[in-house]
């Protein structure tokens, strides 16, 4: 019941929404990212991130350093943080946490499957996938010639099962079906994990609808973007769009008919939370669009770790923990490639 979530909440929920807060102190200040961004070398980023909960995970590498290896560290934290919250949870707060990797899942199948595709070696591709997003099949993704013979021969016992009833077709696999078919599951997962947050009520479901809802106008938004001068049809690209969040229905009714970047932005602009990010963006620029998206999603993910006795901090957690990976593995490319003059192109700050 909305509003008397103090009352039940500790009962279950408390012990795992401290850890939360507890490992969200330990996220990276603006502080610690000014002191990267003035890092020489890969060593120089090793030695500063000692300092930080990182520090145990990179104490036994040694040189030279790669960027890929302080990703895979930095990412294997965030496994251990969330293999130990899920051992810890009950119900319904493991589903909800077992939703967050779901969108993971999605993103090694289709890199499994477009690896195979351009005949890449499948041990190689496993390497690349998301930790997160693993499954027991998962290797044998790269026999399916079609998406039925995938949901047949391997997803159909995966989470994933009931969000590949829109795309079965017996097409043959090609780069555009396999971009088709992400959106389509990333569209069924976002309406299914919205369901499922909706159920829950109360502030979990007031911050999570809130989320998700920029989320899937963000994916709108891009999918209209990266499909403009491709073959994909009006009616084909309004079928990849959410069924909620703010530009359901008549935004998504008026992306569909973009042509160009500046239609999309003069149909953001009739939004108010929308306006400040594509004010930041000049005329026929998209370069910038997904950095200014970040920070706004960042800004959202901060703000509901402001209010107690709900899911939306663990969702939030993963997000920021994601977006402090991918602020360290573009400094540490900077880096690596002598380009410190673009260091903070794409670093979004946290906190």
């Amino acid at each position: 019941m909305y509003g008397f979530e103090a009352m039940t909440f500790n009962i279950h929920g408390g012990y795992l929404e401290a850890i939360v807060r507890g490992h969200r102190s330990g996220l990276l200040t603006a502080a610690d990212y000014n002191n990267l961004c003035q890092c020489e070398t890969l060593d120089d980023i090793k030695m500063h991130l000692s300092a930080t909960e990182y520090g145990p995970y990179l104490q036994n590498e040694p040189s030279p350093l790669h960027t890929t290896t302080i990703v895979e560290k930095c990412t294997l934290k965030l496994v251990d943080e969330y293999k130990h919250m899920l051992c810890q949870a009950t119900e319904p707060l493991s589903t909800f946490l077992e939703y967050i990797t779901y969108g993971h899942m999605i993103d090694n199948v289709v890199l499994i499957v477009t690896g195979t595709l351009h005949e890449r070696d499948v041990q190689e591709l496993l390497e690349k996938c998301h930790p997160l997003g693993m499954f027991d099949s998962i290797a044998t993704l790269a026999v399916a010639q079609n998406m039925r013979e995938l949901y047949r021969l391997v997803l159909v016992d995966t989470p994933l099962a009931p969000y590949f009833s829109e795309c079965i077709t017996s097409e043959d696999l090609d780069d555009m079906n396999i971009e088709i078919m992400r959106n389509t599951l990333y569209k069924a997962y976002l309406e299914d994990f919205y369901r499922f947050c909706q159920k829950l009520g109360g502030a979990t479901a007031e911050i999570m609808s809130d989320l998700l809802a920029f989320e899937a106008d963000r994916r709108a938004v891009n999918i209209t973007i990266n499909s403009i001068g491709t073959e994909l049809t009006r009616d084909d690209r309004r079928k990849l769009y959410s069924t909620f969040g703010l530009l359901y229905p008549y935004g998504h009714e008026e992306l569909a008919v973009c042509e160009d970047i500046d239609q999309v932005r003069g149909v953001m602009e009739k939004y108010p939370p929308y306006q400040p990010i594509f004010s930041k963006l000049s005329y026929g620029e998209s370069q910038m669009l997904d950095k200014a998206f970040y920070e706004e999603e960042v800004k959202r993910l901060c703000l509901s770790f402001e209010q107690q006795f709900h899911y939306g901090v663990f969702f939030a957690y993963m997000r920021l923990k994601e977006q402090e990976i991918r602020n360290l593995m573009w400094i540490s490319e900077c880096v690596a490639q002598n380009q410190k003059s673009r260091v903070h192109d794409s670093v979004v700050f946290i906190f």
